[in-house]
């Protein structure tokens, strides 16, 4: 990602209502899936490190992440070493070393989704989870996913299909941010058509921000849908 992106997410990722709406429906997804009390979790790309909070409580957590100023900063705030490295290959951790691997938002980034995905599972204990979200549909590419870096949008077949290939058996599939679907087409359809180059994670005013994060976060009683901005997929690596 640009630096400026990295920056304005450290500043927006415990208010905004993206980051707040999708913490209630992973935390939902994490109630979800059956480990080890406790697991041994890692969250491959923790960015500013604003979900580790969901990943605590369920284990001792590991981190990873390749931009630097970001290891740094989780370090500092979190009090816990953020080790550095990159998907496919480098990935500095023993196969079968984790009962949770969770990649949020993470494959979208990478040049070798197939690959990446086969590192992750290698990365699994027998009978152990993965849970992952990305961006959906490649018809909402925007300026956003530019200045994000992002590689594609996925259609929900051909992501499955990426664990599916890994030799995972995914347990649940779907989208979500659902609600707010509608609003974000015509947001990004009205961009293009007035030619406004501009990312969409700017921090709007303190009442839109409330009642969007109480929108998003009432799909966590609702996930997984069958549309949304978003696809979430947890998978099992099998004994």
């Amino acid at each position: 990602m640009e630096r400026a992106v990295y920056d304005r997410i450290r500043a927006l990722e415990q208010d905004h209502w993206w980051f707040a709406g999708r913490r209630a429906v992973l935390t939902r997804a994490l109630e979800g899936l059956s480990l080890p009390a406790p697991a041994r979790i890692l969250e491959v790309g923790c960015g500013a490190g604003g979900n580790l909070q969901l990943l605590t409580p369920l284990g001792d957590v590991s981190a990873l992440e390749p931009d630097d100023e970001s290891r740094a900063y989780v370090a500092e705030r979190y009090k816990m070493k953020v080790e550095g490295g990159l998907l496919p290959d480098g990935l500095p951790y023993p196969p079968g070393s984790f009962d949770l691997v969770c990649a949020f938002d993470v494959i979208e980034h990478v040049d070798e989704d197939a690959a990446s995905v086969a590192a992750l599972a290698k990365l699994l204990k027998p009978g152990g989870a993965i849970l992952t979200t990305v961006p959906a549909y490649q018809w909402m590419w925007s300026p956003h996913d530019e200045a994000h870096h992002h590689k594609r949008r996925y259609a929900l077949p051909a992501y499955r299909a990426l664990f599916e290939q890994a030799g995972l058996k995914v347990e649940r599939a779907g989208h979500f941010n659902t609600l707010l679907l509608p609003l974000a087409v015509v947001q990004r359809f009205a961009k293009k058509l007035l030619k406004i180059d501009s990312s969409d994670d700017a921090m709007p005013p303190p009442w839109l921000n409330g009642l969007l994060t109480r929108a998003f976060a009432a799909e966590r009683s609702l996930f997984p849908m069958p549309v949304g901005l978003s696809i979430i997929l947890a998978a099992r690596k099998p004994f």
